[in-house]
């Protein structure tokens, strides 16, 4: 547990443990990037890769194998825990610069992109709102160094959630000397974007820090699924990393940061994935950790005193209203003790 070493306890750069949940081991946030909800001209690819030609359908009207939002929000509910899901509002490619239209990276990006401000969207984000769970923002790929884009992505996705944002991720964790400055500049409190998609590991420390000294947090990214082992292949590999991450973030009373794609849950498609991530919290659980999306711990880091207004003109009174209405029950109940970790049936 933390001691008069802590980091946090002497350097104001760094975020230390909310008394909320010192009696917790460590904690565990929660994240999904909402990059392809929709699978599309994928099905041809994953037809031939796995020889599946079942794989066809998800070409079919109202057929989507990616919308594994239910699954998610189900899985987790039984769990008694809550996530963020960031959410992506890429340009359209014509509304791009004529010189990116030749870049076959932006025809994929172009492939994926969906309207956060769709009818079945806003459904889902007002689930996700009444449910307790953390909507967030997931900044273009070129929104990094874009201050008015990132804002105005912000303020689309807030106005059909119908409420503001406390933070999020940038797409392919793009991010320059000045991102967190547009951060801040658009009223963004939090960023979770340091961390690597090739990679796992504590490599930016074992706490949230403050690049500014003030109240906005960055929470580094510890795994990247992607970055595992294939769990369809060799699941025993992929789950000694994450084991070994979590008796680390034990050890060092750490805060460990997790990020699941909703479309690996697709079984079919990438099986192992959705097995691994419940076994991940089931074992956090078990370990005594506090688990929940980064707003909520957020919400109970002691800040530094903000200014009169913050950097949106929202009144601190406002602020602190907002935080509380994020926070919901799961601040006060996702400390669960469930029983032994049984993975569900294949």
């Amino acid at each position: 547990m933390s001691d008069a070493t802590d980091p946090g306890l002497s350097d104001p750069r760094v975020a230390g443990r909310p008394s909320a949940v010192a009696d917790a081991e460590f904690a565990l946030l929660l994240t999904h990037d909402v990059d392809r909800p929709y699978k599309g001209v994928q099905s041809l690819y994953h037809a031939v890769r796995h020889g599946d030609p079942r794989q066809l359908k998800g070409l079919l009207p109202g057929v989507n194998p990616w919308w594994q939002f239910d699954d998610i929000l189900d899985l987790e509910a039984s769990l008694g825990v809550r996530s963020a899901f960031y959410f992506l509002r890429e340009p359209h490619l014509l509304a791009r610069d004529p010189s990116d239209w030749v870049d076959p990276f932006y025809w994929v990006e172009h492939a994926g992109r969906y309207d956060p401000d769709a009818p079945e969207m806003r459904d889902l984000l007002d689930r996700l709102r009444a449910g307790g769970w953390e909507v967030g923002l997931h900044g273009s790929y070129d929104s990094y160094d874009d201050p008015d884009r990132l804002r105005t992505e912000k303020e689309t996705l807030e106005a059909a959630l119908g409420e503001s944002v406390v933070g999020g991720r940038q797409h392919h964790l793009n991010r320059c000397a000045s991102t967190w400055d547009h951060h801040r500049e658009v009223g963004l409190r939090y960023d979770a974007t340091p961390g690597s998609a090739s990679e796992w590991g504590f490599q930016h420390g074992y706490r949230p820090f403050r690049p500014f000294g003030d109240e906005f947090v960055v929470f580094p990214l510890t795994l990247m699924e992607v970055a595992l082992p294939d769990p369809g292949e060799a699941f025993a590999a992929a789950w000694r990393v994450c084991a070994d991450l979590l008796a680390e973030a034990a050890d060092k009373d750490a805060v460990m940061s997790v990020l699941w794609h909703p479309r690996l849950f697709a079984e079919r498609d990438f099986p192992g994935y959705r097995r691994l991530y419940r076994r991940l919290v089931e074992r956090a659980q078990e370990m005594g950790a506090w688990v929940g999306p980064p707003a909520d711990y957020y919400d109970l880091l002691a800040h530094p005193a903000p200014d009169s207004e913050s950097n949106d003109g929202e009144s601190v009174d406002g602020v602190a209203r907002h935080r509380n209405r994020l926070r919901g029950r799961q601040v006060n109940d996702n400390k669960v003790s469930p029983g032994a970790n049984v993975d569900p049936p294949e």
